[in-house]
């Protein structure tokens, strides 16, 4: 049974083009391990992937429920959480083996995060939203590049407006540009569509998967959503991903 198990686990890298040797990696996991303590005192497994890799301009998708693991995956990818064990390599640097600090500033210079509640600061603008963002990039705060994004998303004429005076679809374009306006490497998209209406949710993918493809940015999204999950030719269920999923259910 183990070894079947572990033939699975290469079927899904070789899948995912860990061994193929011909796409530069933008993203590359290996022995991923994340855990943690349950209510009863037990430590439980959240996160075990063997390997992974993304090519610097894919843009790939992973299906998942809710506690399946996901969000926690792209969490210790983004180095918002720390791993017990393993490596995550972004753009050849470990995330993994970083202090605070230090993941920060990778994270600042290589990754854009969109988040599904879009945390946007209520008592900021649009613009300012967005060059918040830029802060703490490697080229700091740009306002002509923010403004830049925000026409491109189809914002130009709500820059000083607050989070508050625009509908949810506004608001998730404002996440995209956050996301996008670094030019990040690799680009983490958490249900993004989430919080959205169909029309809404389809137009909000189109504009980050075109985004991302303008930028050489690579993608990785995670979401439950068949509609969004049916835009991808590959996508794939994150438990044939994560050992965990098999072991014990995910927090």
């Amino acid at each position: 049974m183990k070894k079947c198990r572990e033939a699975r686990w290469t079927a899904v890298a070789l899948a995912a083009g860990i061994f193929a040797g011909t796409v530069t990696a933008m993203l590359e996991i290996h022995a991923l391990k994340k855990s943690f303590v349950t209510p009863e005192g037990a430590r439980g497994v959240v996160v075990d992937v063997a390997a992974f890799a993304l090519g610097a301009d894919e843009q790939r998708a992973f299906r998942g429920e809710s506690g399946s693991g996901k969000t926690t995956f792209l969490h210790l990818i983004a180095g918002i959480l720390t791993a017990d064990s393993g490596r995550i390599l972004i753009d050849g640097t470990d995330m993994a083996a970083l202090g605070e600090a230090r993941r920060d500033k990778l994270r600042a210079a290589k990754i854009g995060y969109i988040f599904q509640t879009f945390n946007l600061l209520q008592g900021c603008t649009v613009l300012e939203n967005v060059m918040l963002g830029m802060a703490f990039g490697p080229g700091g705060a740009d306002r002509s590049h923010a403004r830049e994004v925000l026409q491109r998303v189809g914002l130009g004429s709500r820059m000083d407006h607050f989070p508050r005076q625009l509908s949810t679809g506004q608001q998730q374009r404002v996440a995209v540009a956050r996301a996008l306006v670094n030019r990040p490497k690799l680009v983490l998209a958490d249900e993004p569509t989430g919080n959205l209406d169909r029309k809404n949710s389809g137009e909000a993918l189109a504009l980050i998967r075109e985004t991302c493809r303008e930028t050489g940015s690579a993608l990785l999204l995670v979401s439950h959503d068949e509609q969004v999950l049916a835009q991808f030719s590959d996508a794939q269920d994150f438990a044939a991903l994560n050992r965990a999923a098999v072991a014990s259910p995910a927090l």
